[in-house]
């Protein structure tokens, strides 16, 4: 193989199994890519390179004796720096877990172990993965590899540098707003938000272990990495039942044939009636819409009939802020409080910070109806994606923006504002407006990369499926991504 570093983690494992290239090779080669490109990058805050060697050696040694771990035998892999990982340091950026070493895995980094995959360390996040930007209080920002002054997003930032450059074929990340998706879309990698309650979130810590678990709904597992059958690899060897977790439950039986790409039907949109994208995006998004229109399926400009998406993501900030909030410790819970009652006296915050607001305060009759009226937004889009293959959508207003300062309340960014052309957008809605909607409604969602702006820098759209049919969605976004690039494209200099 001829550079290993930005071939499929399947392809790599294929040639692994076929022993056309040693685990030892691989990971060298990653190693020799980290060293050079990580200290600009800091995409990786703990290398766990000891172990990992001993690890590679023991995949190649098994091999020759006819033994194969699983379908990620000898992979080296990289992983989120919120996933407990057992004698890894585990921080998710929080200084109170600056020194943590787990006694075990969480449950998705346990069954990446038992399917062959080597951890090669750990990537960087916000604090407490709480920001669409990767700016760690321990360990620094992150930069964007196709661009060093511009974001990689978040939460799952460092993770998506590390694919994007060539550091680690794949990446075990979560979403609670957009934090697989983001980062994804702005450094040109493709990502997987799988259903709500499809992965287990065990082990995956947003404060101190051993506490109430927050993001009780909404937050999810997946992965990041430079195709889709590495998405799909991925998924089937994390889904499924944990005792650890008894909301998730078998994964569904999906028998998925080869698509026909011209039998598809996409519902495709620019705007969900509020925030703007840019001029390039929209462009971008209308080519997109023609070449498949081109190729023979069914393309319309549809949104769900009676979905109010300013209400759905200021529920989706209620149910987000209660839960987070509960799992709290009482000084900062009083915190919160104070910082509710500020917003709503003093400010007319945008509406996902006003329903995290009102979390602080938020009784639990409130927090019931919160969650029967999420309830009735999923009914209503289920009914529209069942018209629809996919529902191809923005990830964010534009590509990824130059490295950003906000206004910090208790560690969290809140306030500022980022433009789009020539239009100024509050700090959280330009983030999250076209990517919180589907963990409120729980949907799985898979973006690809599809383009360029004119200054170089990769745009990825939304592909939306039903609950639970995550493998038909990836199938969908397989037979788009032979049209717009089925391996992501590395950036120059790497």
């Amino acid at each position: 193989m001829n550079n290993l570093v930005f071939s499929p983690a399947y392809q790599l494992a294929t040639a692994i199994r076929s022993r056309q290239v040693s685990s030892v090779e691989v990971l060298e080669a990653h190693l020799h890519q980290i060293a050079k490109h990580n200290p600009t990058l800091n995409a990786i805050v703990t290398l766990d390179e000891e172990r990992a060697r001993q690890r590679a050696k023991e995949a190649d040694e098994a091999i020759s004796q006819g033994v194969i771990w699983g379908p990620l035998h000898g992979i080296p892999v990289t992983i989120k720096d919120f996933f407990e990982t057992q004698g890894l340091r585990t921080t998710c950026s929080y200084k109170p877990l600056a020194n943590y070493i787990p006694q075990n895995d969480a449950t998705s980094v346990a069954r990446l172990r038992s399917a062959g995959a080597i951890i090669l360390g750990k990537t960087n996040l916000p604090y407490l993965a709480q920001d669409f930007q990767t700016d760690s209080p321990l360990f620094g920002r992150t930069n964007n590899p196709w661009d060093l002054d511009r974001t990689p997003g978040g939460s799952t930032g460092g993770g998506a540098v590390a694919v994007s450059a060539g550091l680690s074929p794949l990446e075990l990340g979560g979403d609670g707003g957009g934090s697989i998706r983001i980062p994804a879309h702005f450094c040109g990698v493709f990502g997987l938000k799988p259903t709500e309650h499809r992965v287990s979130t065990a082990g995956l810590i947003l404060g101190l272990p051993g506490g109430i678990k927050p993001w009780r709904h909404q937050a999810v597992v997946g992965p990041l990495a430079r195709c889709v059958e590495d998405l799909r690899l991925c998924l089937s060897v994390i889904e499924g039942p944990d005792e650890q977790e008894w909301e998730v439950p078998p994964a569904p039986q999906e028998t998925v044939a080869q698509l026909n790409l011209s039998s598809l039907r996409f519902a495709w949109s620019d705007n969900f009636g509020g925030v703007p994208v840019t001029a390039e995006t929209q462009e971008i998004l209308e080519k997109l819409a023609i070449t498949l229109e081109e190729q023979g399926c069914w393309v319309e400009y549809a949104n769900p009939p009676e979905f109010d998406f300013e209400a759905a993501c200021e529920i989706y900030g209620e149910i987000a802020g209660a839960e987070i909030i509960a799992a709290e410790p009482t000084h900062r819970r009083r915190q919160w409080w104070l910082l509710s009652w500020l917003l709503s006296q003093r400010f007319n915050p945008e509406p996902m910070v006003r329903g995290f607001s009102r979390a602080g305060a938020l009784s639990m009759k409130r927090y019931a109806e919160a969650l029967t009226r999420r309830d009735v937004l999923i009914q209503r889009m289920e009914q529209f994606l069942s018209n629809w293959d996919a529902w191809i959508c923005p990830v964010t207003p534009g590509a990824a923006f130059r490295h950003h300062k906000t206004l910090k309340v208790f560690g969290s960014p809140f306030g500022g504002s980022i433009e789009v052309d020539d239009t100024t957008v509050p700090y959280w809605s330009w983030g999250t407006s076209y990517t919180s909607v589907f963990n409120l409604t729980g949907n799985p969602v898979v973006t690809i990369p599809v383009g360029f702006t004119k200054t170089g820098l990769p745009i990825g759209v939304q592909l939306v499926g039903r609950r639970w049919q995550d493998m038909r969605l990836l199938s969908v976004a397989e037979a788009v991504s032979q049209l717009t690039g089925s391996i992501a494209q590395k950036p120059l200099g790497y």
